[in-house]
């Protein structure tokens, strides 16, 4: 079977078999709001606070040590409580939020102000202390890894903070301030909840049913500038190792195995992004990975686990352990070149349950030459941690 992708009316059009699908595109900028949400985006725009303190160099608190030193579900419970407890009554009703599936479907890779919808209190509304127990929290939910969890993500933050250095793109608030954080649902050992941590070109949301991880996904990664840029004290490199294991994987491709793993047509962005749940083909197309070698397959696998090494390494063995057992049904695929670094190469891996795209773009915020990265891990068995509703 083959895709083919074309741009209509700017937005990525995917065509597989008689199903349509449809996701944000970064070309031609955010969609027209509508006066609903253009309020709620001037209402947003006024709620921006301190930003004297960046995410990446934010101390933890004190009274964090109060929860202990074992690493785990408990402890995070308790410092989301240690949180709630520390914030004003107007800062907890944005904070915490009902759980629905409609509202944990409101991400995206548009700024804060071009898509005012996501839920959370912006990062920017809160205190240092509290800034630092959200940094606390999400070091319990991620991996403490460089490059990898919570640091990619500070690093992504970071990207905001140069392009608003840059361009006045969108109009909407360039800044690591404008990242939102969110609770769906009561933080609980019994229940189900969502733990939200998202903005411009990222989204974080794991599920937790019963005290334990149901989900990890949506996840999704985008940065420009790209592949690396120099901000907040450090030198930025966020999916550049996404980048590079694709492009290493590829490469080790025999001609034969390239060609049937290449993809018919081009993609200008990722299928399964934000507002664009039902976008995965229903038929697997590419190179079948019960046809790579065993170096191939280690290679495919390192890949993987730069997007499921996100989460804690816990969880994220199970998640390994799950896909590693379904790889004869997995499906590589690639379009553009196989070096992953000019403008609308794309790959994906596909199987029963993982599905993973990466999709390099012309740059769009920063105005210089060059492509940046959209790129995106579903599960296909617990998306949104298996709720419908």
């Amino acid at each position: 079977m083959s895709t083919n992708v074309t741009l209509i009316g700017g937005t990525a059009l995917a065509v597989v078999l008689t199903t349509t699908a449809f996701a944000q595109d970064a070309h031609d900028g955010p969609p027209p709001m509508s006066e609903e949400d253009q309020a709620i985006s001037e209402a947003l725009q006024a709620r921006m606070g301190d930003t004297s303190t960046q995410m990446g160099s934010v101390p933890i608190p004190g009274s964090a040590g109060d929860c202990g030193e074992t690493p785990g579900f408990d402890r995070m419970l308790c410092l989301i409580d240690l949180l709630k407890a520390d914030v004003s009554d107007d800062i907890m009703e944005n904070l915490q939020v009902d759980y629905s599936r409609t509202v944990a479907e409101y991400w995206s890779n548009l700024p804060a102000g071009a898509f005012p919808k996501r839920p959370g209190v912006l990062l920017g509304e809160l205190n240092t202390k509290q800034r630092g127990l959200v940094k606390a929290i999400m070091l319990e939910a991620t991996s403490g890894e460089v490059d990898e969890g919570f640091d990619e993500m500070v690093q992504t933050l970071n990207a905001d903070d140069y392009i608003n250095t840059v361009s006045t793109d969108y109009k909407a608030g360039y800044s690591s301030y404008n990242t939102k954080f969110a609770f769906l649902g009561t933080p609980a050992a019994t229940g189900t909840w969502e733990l939200y941590y998202g903005g411009h070109h990222m989204a974080f949301a794991n599920t937790y049913v019963d005290g334990a991880l149901a989900g990890a996904t949506p996840s999704f990664r985008g940065v420009e500038p790209f592949p690396y840029f120099e901000m907040n004290g450090r030198v930025n490199a966020p999916l550049t190792q996404e980048r590079d294991a694709f492009a290493t994987l590829l490469s080790a491709l025999s001609d034969e195995q390239r060609a049937a793993a290449e993809l018919e047509g081009t993609y200008r962005d990722i299928l399964a992004g934000p507002q664009a749940d039902d976008a995965v083909p229903d038929t697997f197309e590419g190179l079948p990975v019960s046809e790579l070698d065993q170096d191939q397959t280690d290679l495919l696998l390192a890949a993987i686990e730069t997007y499921v090494g996100d989460i804690s390494p816990r969880e994220a063995e199970a998640y390994m352990a799950r896909y590693t057992a379904e790889l004869a049904d997995t499906y590589l695929g690639y379009s553009g070149t196989p070096q992953m670094s000019a403008e609308d190469d794309y790959v994906r891996v596909h199987g029963p349950s993982l599905w993973i795209e990466f999709s390099l773009q012309s740059n769009k915020s920063t105005g210089k030459v060059g492509n940046h990265p959209h790129s995106v891990w579903r599960d296909l068995a617990d998306d949104y941690g298996g709720q419908t509703e």
